[in-house]
């Protein structure tokens, strides 16, 4: 599933550049997660970096974008042109 910012974001600018996707823009008023290319680091990392550095916990799953791994393993894949791992 991909994720969601808050709008108790704080603007603290932690978040866009850890994101491998470049999923994270400044929105209106707060970063905004484009769901199209959030993979919540499926593919990068083990998980979620921008979860990690957020200080104020602002980001969560997104319920209006559940997906599985698997699907988030191919929409890695998608965006990078990396090949998926096969078993």
């Amino acid at each position: 599933m991909a994720l969601l910012i808050d709008d108790s974001c704080i603007n603290c600018d932690m978040c866009e550049p850890e994101c491998p996707n470049q999923a994270i823009t400044m929105g209106e008023e707060i970063y905004e997660i484009d769901p199209n290319l959030c993979t919540e680091c499926v593919g990068h990392y083990d998980k979620p970096t921008c979860v990690s550095v957020c200080p104020i916990d602002c980001i969560d799953p997104d319920p209006a974008h559940v997906e599985s791994d698997d699907e988030l393993l191919v929409k890695y894949h998608l965006i990078t042109g990396k090949p998926l791992a096969t078993p």
